[in-house]
């Protein structure tokens, strides 16, 4: 139990000649994707090899045998989750990709034992191998501020954390500046919310801060619902200790005594970790009563979600805190004046409160010359889609589109073309060709309709039908909408059947007004800010793709030839032979003819499955 200063700075030398006697150290991805690609087996194939050679190892900073052990540790994601599993070899910076359990000894005998790289495993492009993590392309262009630790300690270990010059922000704070202090500091970054609305942070801590009440509460709102985002998801499963800590010093700030992480149940690893960094955190005196024998006194729980999407949004979240039914309410009050148990309460997601260590550490002005005035610091962002390089970056506020999708992401798939990019999730829109050297920040995005939501980015190429995507995100949040105000869920609803008409080749004209109208009066009605952008996608589409709408409403034609009821399939009757192999593996009988003669396909019949292409040696079946 840590009870001074001195404590933990005695501590913290401790932990940094543990492991600073680790002199190589190897590092396993144990974030979800790795794990579901079997990185913990490699894990296991390691040490099982290790303790067969007789090699000196630690596997922790609390048991550390004598001399210089090989380190092994389960890290959090590196977030090259296209590539995993992943290795990384300190300190050399070795990083191997997509490692098999067969790989593990030749890495042993290479980079342990000897001091060599297996160039096989390393990332390589165009016959150009990258022996070193930091000089491949995927993270040469990012600053990682929030993601720093990520991969590079063990996810489990406070000490390794602590020894990294983790609780050092705390620890500044509690002894050498008040509270009004570390509000200056935040204030003076201009740090704002990275949960997707860009509330300037010190502006919610300081109305919390203000507020006379018995009790004030500090929650973290982990229930990251968009589909193509796993950012909060990473910062927990990797680094939960710099959240704590972000969330520590919130309540110091504001006078709280009580904090909640608010995370899904879908994100079990992320559940076990955060749970682990507090039992840890509380048995060094970190959270509970008089943390490190100061005044403050504050402690965290865990409470977690059935997956709703709309419990993101704030007074759904904290009604689900309370065990009521996760629906949002009218405000005001807002939730720094009522929110949980009705006290005054700062939400901030993950994102945010693992941003406050090191704007207390480096100062606010640091933190501000990171990106554009009015959006200083970085922004983490889950890349997916038709993409090269698919994972987790992390790039300063600013960063163009183009540098993102083509200099970290690697470029489109396949030699395709870009065409759009839906950012922010099911309440963010799509950006466009013509958008990709927009600077990617709060404001320029808003500019052009988009937001940067809690950072997914979803890109997709030249074969990508920009109705169904309306479709998908229309079909997402109408299922989600918890149903309270008539405006999300009728209208939604609406919405979701008028797309699914015109994917369905049975648009009327009319029908791409009637999406304007019914998304207008939503955004204008809705109650909370779900319901009020559940539309941005269909709007941005009919902006920027209205005449790909047209072309399945009138033409009864998809473009790409993604829409499966408007694909139009015939015989061409100067390449067919009368093989009657289509016919054959028609499931419908919709293809008749004669042998040696031309068959026919009946539209009315066929289901448009392609079993007959697929069976066509003569390519004389094709597909419009």
């Amino acid at each position: 139990m840590l009870k001074c200063r001195e404590d933990l700075q005695n501590i913290r030398s401790l932990y940094q000649a543990r492991l600073e006697k680790q002199k190589v150290k190897i590092l396993i991805c144990a974030g979800t994707a790795c794990v579901a690609n079997g990185s913990l087996v490699l894990y296991d194939t390691f040490m099982k090899l290790i303790e067969e050679k007789g090699i000196n190892c630690a596997v922790d900073l609390e048991h550390e045998p004598e001399g210089e052990p090989l380190g092994v540790k389960k890290s959090g994601c590196h977030g090259f989750c296209e590539m995993g599993p992943l290795v990384r070899i300190e300190p050399k910076g070795y990083l191997y990709v997509k490692v098999k359990p067969e790989d593990c000894e030749e890495i042993l005998e290479a980079s342990v034992v000897s001091d060599t790289c297996v160039e096989r495993l390393t990332y390589h492009k165009g016959g150009e191998f990258h022996k070193h993590q930091e000089s491949i392309p995927f993270y040469e262009r990012q600053k990682r501020v929030v993601l720093e630790h990520c991969g590079h300690i063990d996810a489990t270990s406070i000490g390794e954390y602590i020894a990294n010059g983790g609780y050092s922000a705390l620890e500044k704070a509690l002894f050498e500046m008040t509270p009004e202090e570390v509000l200056q500091e935040v204030e003076i970054s201009n740090l704002r919310g990275r949960g997707g609305g860009g509330f300037p942070t010190a502006r919610k801590w300081s109305q919390v801060k203000r507020r006379k009440a018995e009790n004030k509460y500090i929650v973290c709102n982990g229930d990251e619902g968009d589909p193509g985002a796993f950012m909060d998801r990473s910062v927990m499963e990797s680094d939960p200790h710099k959240m704590l800590e972000g969330m520590i010093l919130a309540a110091y700030t504001c006078g709280a005594q009580n904090g909640y992480i608010y995370v899904r149940a879908e994100y079990p690893l992320a559940v076990t970790r955060l749970g682990i960094a507090i039992d840890q955190a509380r048995k060094l005196g970190l959270l509970g009563d008089h943390i490190l024998g100061t005044d403050l006194c504050f402690d965290i729980k865990i409470s977690r979600g059935a997956g709703a999407f709309v419990c993101g949004e704030g007074s759904a979240l904290t009604a689900s805190i309370e065990g009521k039914r996760g629906m949002p309410r009218v405000k005001p009050p807002r939730t720094v004046e009522h929110g949980l148990f009705d006290s005054p309460t700062v939400l901030n997601n993950v994102e945010t409160f693992a941003n406050v260590p090191a704007i207390i550490t480096n100062g606010g002005q640091w933190f501000r010359g990171i990106g554009p005035e009015n959006s200083p610091g970085t922004k983490a962002f889950a890349l997916t889609g038709n993409i090269m390089n698919t994972g987790l970056i992390e790039v300063a506020m600013g960063t163009t589109l183009r540098e993102v999708i083509y200099d970290i992401g690697g470029g489109m798939r396949d030699g395709a073309e870009f065409k759009a990019v839906q950012i922010g999730g099911p309440s963010g829109g799509c950006l466009t060709k013509e958008h990709l050297d927009l600077p990617l920040d709060f404001d320029n995005l808003k500019k052009v309709g988009a937001m940067i939501g809690s950072g997914g980015l979803v890109v997709m190429d030249d074969h990508t039908c920009m109705v169904e995507v309306a479709r998908f995100f229309m079909s997402f949040t109408q299922n989600e909408s918890c149903g309270k105000c008539v405006p999300c869920r009728e209208g939604t609803k609406r919405m979701l059947e008028i797309l699914e008409c015109i994917v369905a080749g049975n648009g009327e004209p009319g029908d791409i007004d009637l999406l304007e109208e019914l998304a207008e009066t939503i955004s204008a009605t809705a109650l909370c800010g779900l319901g009020k952008t559940a539309a941005s996608p269909v709007l941005s589409t009919i902006k920027y793709f209205r005449e790909e709408y047209e072309n399945h409403i009138i033409e009864k034609r998809c473009p790409t030839r993604n829409c499966q009821k408007l694909k139009k399939i015939y015989i061409d009757a100067a390449l067919c032979r009368g093989c009657s192999k289509c016919a054959r593996n028609c499931p419908v009988g919709a293809i008749t003819g004669q042998i040696k003669s031309p068959f026919v396909i009946d539209g009315a019949k066929c289901i448009k499955c392609g079993a007959c292409v697929e069976a066509c040696a003569f390519h004389a079946v094709k597909e419009d």
